[in-house]
């Protein structure tokens, strides 16, 4: 039987980025990471569009906030030490509608208490001057934000775990946990004996802490977002990033524009209910997962909460006229025929009993386990943040 002091589970960017971290600070440590999959980053962090955030949308004071901020600020020396590609080239905000112009004031003041400097507020005519196909009656310019590869950046850090001594075993799905002193992990090859366990599981991490939880409060529930790509005879019509305000009470951003560092321009994406955790497909579907959503009561509470906002986000999902109206709306020369197929991401999102969306970041631990329930976007660009946060939790223990 293989003994650690600790187990992580999950082979995305933030149980990579802890498990980096974890070696840098104690380098003695005998840490490995298991991941079901037959190679790292397959899900959330693999169908990433590569956007650095900046940390403008979160509450003061939040864990989203303070990771954010701070991850972007670690992410770029990371970078540029390593020699990975990336590029700050701004986004802006755009208002369509009236109604949208308070909730874009709020936006601004929130980064202003974050700390964000350079931050613009636009008129319709300096809009024009950041992206000139673009409409909108006013708009903020947010030079922080950037463009990278987040695979990329993942394997650096596994990487530099594995040179450290850490040791990454792929295609071991976790079967079963038994907490003790020390506690017993059975995956589904081998049985681990560890003293502490980090569960960065993503769209699974539900699962996992189930398993020594059985009344947790929380249920991941899926959301799929999917793309379109600009042709790239349309691509000039996209300088960089154009976002919408973003309605304060859902926590997605809408659909936007994504210039990516590998070339190319995303649009999107919509939100729409996966039937499957990992169904990127629309055909995807697990009788299971569609069980373990709809009978969870606070999915419930948000289905019968957001029902025009769900059939709108269903109905942009099975119409590309619908999804290109929605698109319109910030450049209104974008077309069908300008637009191709993309690929698709699914969202680990976190839903409480009482219907609440969980908006912020969720860690909840025992002296045996750590579990990271909810680190959606942008748990990428805070990664080694959230790694500093985990790490940190975990050394209190050795």
């Amino acid at each position: 039987m293989k003994s650690f002091d600790i187990t992580i589970i999950g082979g995305g960017i933030v149980g990579l980025a802890t498990a980096y971290k974890l070696k840098k600070k104690n380098p003695s440590l005998h840490i490995g990471l298991f991941e079901k999959e037959s190679v790292l980053c397959k899900h959330q962090t693999g169908n990433n569009s590569g956007v650095m955030h900046s940390g403008i949308y979160y509450k003061p004071g939040s864990l989203k906030a303070k990771n954010c901020i701070g991850g972007y600020n670690q992410l770029i020396a990371f970078a540029d030490e390593h020699h990975i590609p990336y590029e700050l080239c701004g986004k802006i905000i755009v208002a369509t509608q009236p109604e949208e112009l308070e909730p874009m004031e709020n936006v601004y003041k929130r980064g202003v208490e974050n700390g964000l400097t350079g931050i613009k507020k636009i008129t319709a005519e300096q809009i024009k001057e950041y992206e000139p196909h673009c409409t909108g009656i006013a708009g903020l310019y947010v030079p922080q934000t950037g463009i990278i590869n987040y695979t990329q950046v993942s394997l650096k850090y596994a990487e530099l775990f594995q040179q450290a001594g850490g040791e990454i075993y792929l295609n071991e799905k976790i079967e079963d946990i038994k907490l003790g002193s020390p506690s017993t992990v059975v995956t589904t090859t081998q049985t681990i004996s560890t003293k502490l366990i980090i569960n960065c599981a993503g769209l699974f991490s539900d699962k996992i802490a189930a398993i020594n939880e059985p009344n947790l409060q929380v249920k991941i529930i899926p959301f799929r977002g999917e793309y379109y790509m600009i042709k790239p005879e349309k691509q000039y019509l996209v300088k960089n990033l154009i976002y919408p305000v973003p309605d304060p009470s859902f926590p997605f951003l809408g659909v936007h524009y994504t210039r990516m560092i590998k070339g190319g321009v995303e649009a999107g994406p919509n939100a729409v209910l996966a039937l499957k955790r990992e169904g990127y497909k629309k055909t995807d579907i697990n009788i299971a997962d569609i069980w373990d959503a709809f009978s969870w009561p606070g999915f419930r509470k948000v289905m019968f909460k957001y029902w025009k906002t769900g059939i709108g986000e269903i109905y942009r999902s099975l119409s590309k006229s619908a999804f290109t109206h929605a698109l319109q709306r910030l450049i209104p020369e974008i077309t069908e025929d300008d637009l191709t197929p993309g690929g698709a991401g699914i969202r680990a999102q976190a839903c409480d009993k009482n219907g609440g969306l969980l908006d912020d970041f969720c860690i909840v631990e025992k002296p045996q386990i750590i579990n990271v329930l909810n680190a959606p976007s942008p748990a990428a660009t805070s990664s080694l943040s959230i790694g500093d946060t985990l790490s940190d939790m975990a050394l209190t223990r050795f």
